[in-house]
């Protein structure tokens, strides 16, 4: 159960459907993949996934050095390694490029743990359900017409989901924002609710009009409203709407969430697994959330995702938006809303090979 070899490769995965995210076309979603081997045998693997080129090189040299600390420890011991990794190079952290150098090393070694023991990670991180619902988040940019994002979210309501989200933050007013919602709404159907992800995007007095807007609009999620780190703000949102006010993907540390659910400033947490650092800190995080009677909610990957927060009693929907299919064989999707999780060890996703190397970047 020892682990033997820690190998890392940058892959350069092309995007089906060319997106914008932060006002850039996103082509390409970088991937830095992590296998671990065993002395007996397990093999383990993981990711992260980062649009902006520039940071790869760096965060791939210090998953390479980071996993050399790996080799000689025992597969089981996930804290352990986390803490060894995390001391290291302490001078560069908590947070930041660490943790998404730590990521994909960690989600390696639970998967490895979980195929050495035969069981699969939900079971491992406590097993609370087999199956979490799942929101469609994809093909819902700002970027889209009104008649293309009702074409979407049609879509996506005949596909089996009961919830999309979209994006926000690019018209003038909290009217033109509102009617987004309202045509994706109408579009999806009755018996489908509309969430909205607001990027950060608004200062507190215009997000104060717009929250109003949106939930006189029937929207039942209002996320990322203004930036992270104006907990005050969030606090005085969540307290001035109806509508539950959600956010976390921004945060790196445990720390930094005790801080935001201490303010009371969400009804939601959401966690990033890649800035987080990996599955490690997870179930801590959703613990805390725990303590202050909240949900949570992950940040995109999720067929890692779907496993964390089926683990938790306080688990709440999985954000369905893949941007790693084009490596895996028969990836999971959900099925009428629902994602059911694999019953096979580790996190039961499968590596195709062959689009690996095609995709080989370094």
């Amino acid at each position: 159960m020892k682990i033997a070899a820690v190998a890392i490769d940058i892959l350069e995965v092309p995007v089906e459907d060319a997106y914008l995210a932060g006002g850039r076309a996103v082509e390409s979603n970088w991937h830095i993949l992590a296998r671990i081997t065993t002395d007996d045998g397990a093999e383990g693997f993981g990711y992260m996934v980062n649009t902006r080129a520039q940071f790869i090189p760096s965060i791939a040299s210090a998953a390479r050095e980071l996993g050399d600390l790996l080799v000689g420890l025992n597969v089981l011991e996930t804290e352990a390694a986390w803490q060894a990794m995390t001391r290291a190079a302490k001078w560069v952290g908590p947070g930041g490029l660490l943790h998404w150098a730590i990521a994909p090393l960690d989600i390696a070694l639970w998967d490895a743990a979980g195929k050495t023991l035969g069981q699969p990670l939900y079971r491992l991180l406590g097993g609370f359900r087999d199956r979490i619902p799942a929101y469609a988040s994809d093909r819902m940019w700002y970027s889209l017409s009104l008649d293309d994002l009702a074409a979407s979210a049609a879509d996506h309501a005949d596909a089996g989901y009961t919830a999309i989200k979209l994006r926000l933050g690019r018209e003038a007013t909290p009217a033109q924002q509102a009617e987004r919602a309202r045509v994706a709404g109408e579009a999806a159907g009755l018996g489908v609710t509309v969430m909205v992800d607001g990027t950060e995007s608004w200062d507190l007095p215009y997000a104060h009009l717009a929250g109003r807007a949106l939930q006189d609009a029937g929207v039942k999620w209002l996320e990322d409203p203004v930036h992270h780190s104006d907990i005050a703000g969030l606090a005085s949102l969540k307290c001035a709407l109806d509508i539950p006010v959600t956010g976390g993907e921004n945060l790196y540390t445990l720390a930094q969430f005790r801080q935001t659910l201490e303010a009371q400033a969400l009804d939601i947490a959401i966690l990033d697994l890649f800035r987080i650092g990996g599955i490690t800190p997870w179930p801590k995080i959703a613990a805390l959330a725990e303590a202050h009677r909240i949900m949570v909610c992950g940040h995109v990957v999720p067929e890692v995702h779907a496993h964390l927060l089926a683990a938790v009693s306080n688990g709440h929907m999985v954000e369905y938006m893949p941007r790693s299919n084009a490596i895996l064989v028969d990836p999971p999707v959900p099925v009428d809303g629902m994602f059911v999780l694999p019953q096979t060890p580790g996190h039961g996703l499968v590596l195709d090979n062959a689009a690996v190397e095609r995709f080989r970047a370094s």
